[in-house]
């Protein structure tokens, strides 16, 4: 038992050691309980023991949160990002799904065949060079737009 004591108080000092900061002969800060002699050290200050982190600094006359009501911000603060991000994978899906569309669009027209429409009395029509223009110049905006 006497020795579990001292090995734990052993411990506990070792972990309260004193740490210091220094710049070595290549210009890079360092940190550690011993400094190499020939440095100049900066004793660091040690962290507080059993004391919790203090709270975020508040705006002017904002009082802090109980541990619940932060809580409760975070939570909502962690569903709006998820709801951000669903909408953001949402819409990268509907730009790949146009990008395919006027890719096809825009390869049918130039393929070389003849491309039919239906005009409103639902009768299939053939179209002439100038629409086939049209319609390629149109689709490859599309593609344009939606390829990006």
């Amino acid at each position: 038992m006497k020795k579990l004591l001292v090995l734990s108080f052993f411990f506990a000092a070792a972990a309260s050691a004193q740490q210091f900061k220094w710049v070595d002969k290549d210009g890079k800060v360092r940190y550690g309980d011993v400094p190499p002699p020939g440095v100049t050290a900066t004793p660091l200050r040690p962290p507080p023991s059993g004391t919790a982190p203090a709270p975020a600094a508040k705006k002017d006359g904002e009082k802090p949160l109980s541990p619940e009501a932060a809580f409760r911000k975070r939570q909502e603060e962690a569903e709006k990002e998820r709801d951000k991000q669903a909408k953001a994978g949402q819409d990268a899906q509907e730009k790949r799904e146009n990008c395919a569309r006027a890719q096809d669009a825009l390869r049918a027209l130039e393929s070389g065949q003849r491309v039919a429409r239906t005009d409103s009395k639902g009768e299939r029509y053939f179209l002439d060079d100038a629409q086939a223009a049209q319609e390629t110049a149109r689709a490859r905006q599309g593609v344009q737009e939606w390829c990006k």
